[in-house]
């Protein structure tokens, strides 16, 4: 193994060795050294910027040239996070080099120039050890930093750090403040690991926190993009001081154990402000935690940004401006109906219009709205709401789900008296809303005569930009997609496959869009629903007119290379 104290004397040149590969040419090693002569600086550099050479070729040109091992990948993995313990991140980065592993004589280290030995001799001074050098490209090395610095400040590590430390008394250090929570450093112990799992969740762009209490651990979850992934696993003794920290930060009572609360939690992290929803339950092992980001600089309020197709967003935009009707959103908890709905009403948030809303709970102000949170403590329901604010003189009347005959009917009769009004409903489709309601006890021909159209959506995955990659998929996965076609369509769209990097948390995926299923009820439609007829004719009827199902739009946003086949199959399960 050759270490950083290889011979510098009778080296072949860097050019003369990337001739040699096939990976340059003479002459454009002729040009490289005019522009070095003129310019100065490194060859390697030059070469890069030119667009001769990628970063994999220069570390394995420079591998050659001073007999260091060359690899083309890091596994963060086997990295342990200790050893960039006394290391600065920003040195790192700047240095581009890293610790990879140690025994008792040497420590092993990765870097991208190996001509940078001013940073190779401060490794060796920092661990008091020998160094063995391999050289990795430069934007593995620098992945492989993000990753494990990222790490070092992960919940796991702080778990590790926490396992040997006495958490007796520890209890009164528990008060909760405004402070950024990345400021808190030397806060308690289990303050550190409540602030480390929020700060990671939120940097993870993760929707919920979900702390599940077993019979030895307690498992930490987060759900992301509507999948949930296990993020650490902590000891059972950590379980009441935990539970204890984040019922203080919402303001719940810490000595009731055996009844369901929920509460808010407001924190500042990285100098902006973000709203967690906080709900507990009684269970076998003890409170089960559930924390619900709302995140205001999230939320997309813009409706060209929710994935419509283009004549959907036409027809959405026309019906949002009628005077009155039922516009029903539809679809399961997590779907995205509450930002579509929220998107829509900031299109026609206008001085001329008064808009009001009645929701469970109010997840984000929306200024120039007048938003009410229902309270059944007190009584206060969607229907009593629905009531209040018919007598506020409304023009839009948004109610947060109809969950019932009486809000349903005052809904009905809202947008007969010239209101319009939004709503959710839970269905799993948008012909299936007639038959929910109709199940309520709203009469068909109130139902026929109020709802003007019934938006049924779900949420997809969208592939990460950076590491998905080309596939041509089997004819029987675009036959179960309903492709039309599916010979055809395989040679003339790309379909793409998630892989993994750390841009996207080795998911594949990075952020949702919406897919939908758009009906329009008009007087055929209208007819069927009077004569209560059953759910598969309306549907049928509705896609004769045009409309696309959930997995026809899944399809076509599979071919324009949005997502994947798998992520559409999985949200559409239902729709075959």
């Amino acid at each position: 193994m050759a270490t950083a104290t290889s011979s510098l004397f009778e080296r072949r040149t860097l050019g003369a060795i990337l001739v040699d590969m096939g990976v340059i040419s003479s002459q454009t090693l002729e040009q490289a050294n005019e522009q070095l002569a003129e310019r100065g600086g490194k060859l390697g550099e030059i070469l890069i910027g030119m667009g001769e050479v990628d970063e994999s070729q220069l570390a394995q040109g420079l591998s050659e040239q001073f007999g260091f091992d060359y690899v083309s990948e890091l596994d963060v993995d086997t990295i342990d996070p200790k050893l960039v313990a006394d290391l600065n991140l920003a040195y790192a980065r700047n240095n581009v080099v890293l610790p990879l592993s140690q025994d008792e004589w040497a420590v092993r280290v990765a870097v991208a120039d190996p001509l940078n030995t001013f940073g190779i001799d401060d490794i060796r001074t920092l661990f008091d050890k020998e160094v063995e050098v391999v050289i990795a490209p430069r934007k593995v090395v620098m992945d492989a930093i993000h990753l494990i610095f990222d790490r070092r400040a992960a919940a796991d590590q702080v778990v590790d750090d926490l396992d040997a430390e006495d958490l007796d008394g520890f209890a009164e250090e528990l008060t909760f403040d405004d402070k950024d929570i990345l400021d808190e450093d030397d806060e308690a112990p289990i303050i550190r690991l409540v602030n480390s799992v929020l700060s990671q969740a939120i940097k993870e762009r993760a929707s919920d926190i979900h702390i599940e209490p077993y019979e030895k651990d307690i498992l930490v979850r987060f759900r992301k993009d509507g999948v949930l992934k296990e993020i650490v696993r902590a000891p059972k003794r950590f379980q009441a001081s935990i539970a204890s920290r984040i019922k203080i930060m919402g303001n719940l009572n810490i000595a009731e154990k055996r009844l369901p609360q929920d509460g808010r939690i407001r924190i500042k992290i990285a100098g902006r402000d973000v709203d967690l929803r906080l709900s507990t339950v009684p269970t076998t092992h003890g409170e089960r935690i559930v924390l619900r980001i709302l995140d205001k600089s999230a939320i997309l309020l813009d409706l060209e940004q929710l994935g419509f197709r283009p004549e959907n967003l036409d027809t959405i935009e026309e019906l949002i401006k009628r005077p009155h009707g039922i516009i029903l959103v539809t679809g399961p908890t997590g779907s995205g109906k509450t930002t579509s709905l929220y998107a829509a009403l900031s299109r026609i948030n206008t001085p001329d219009r008064n808009i009001l809303t009645v929701e469970d709970p109010v997840e984000y102000q929306l200024p120039g709205i007048g938003q009410m949170q229902v309270n059944k403590k007190i009584d206060f329901t969607f229907a009593r709401g629905l009531r209040a604010i018919l007598r506020q003189d409304p023009d839009v009347v948004l109610i947060g789900e109809i969950r019932d005959l009486e809000t349903a009917e005052n809904a009905v009769q809202a947008s007969l008296t010239g209101h319009l009004v939004f709503a959710t409903l839970h269905t799993n489709d948008a012909p299936a809303a007639f038959t929910r309601l109709t199940d309520m006890g709203v009469e068909p021909f109130l139902s026929a005569s109020s709802v003007i159209a019934i938006l049924a959506q779900r949420l997809v995955r969208k592939l990460c930009k950076i590491c998905k990659v080309p596939y041509t998929p089997l004819v029987d996965e675009l036959i179960k997609l309903g492709v039309d076609n599916p010979e055809t369509a395989r040679h003339e769209h790309q379909f793409f496959q998630a892989v993994g990097c750390s841009e996207c948390f080795d998911s594949g995926y990075r952020s949702r869009m919406g897919i939908h299923e758009l009906l329009i009820v008009d007087d055929d439609i209208r007819t069927l629903v009077m004569k209560n007829e059953p759910v598969n004719l309306i549907k049928k009827a509705a896609v004769g007119k045009g409309m696309r199902t959930l997995r026809e739009d899944g399809a076509a946003k599979v071919m324009a290379g949005h997502t994947s086949i798998d992520e559409v199959m999985r949200v559409t399960a239902e729709d075959r």
